[in-house]
């Protein structure tokens, strides 16, 4: 059950036309509203969390003097990338979704 509110969002109506148009089967307004507050708090404490992670990696370097050559960690997150992507093809053609 639900308990909580969450203000009221005044809009012009061809906003609510546009969000009406976007809605699914079956989903409310309500349920598009909260769906979409939930992503867009998830995805700035996401951010807040990336973010806080490269002040503290610049911290460390400064610290520690070790920096490395921008054309270095993108090659190595280009690798991770490649290899990530690698294994979920292969998850997705065992499961049949290819």
């Amino acid at each position: 059950m639900k308990s909580a509110q969450l203000p009221p969002v005044r809009v012009e109506p061809e906003v609510r036309q546009e969000i009406e148009s976007a809605l699914r089967e079956g989903e409310s307004l309500s349920q598009f509203v909260e769906q979409a507050a939930l992503e867009a708090a998830r995805r700035r404490i996401a951010q807040e969390a990336f973010l806080a992670r490269g002040r503290a990696s610049l911290i460390k370097a400064r610290r520690t003097g070790r920096f490395f050559p921008v054309d270095q960690a993108l090659d190595e997150m280009r690798a991770r990338l490649e290899q990530r992507m690698k294994a979920l093809g292969e998850t997705r053609a065992r499961d049949g979704k290819a």
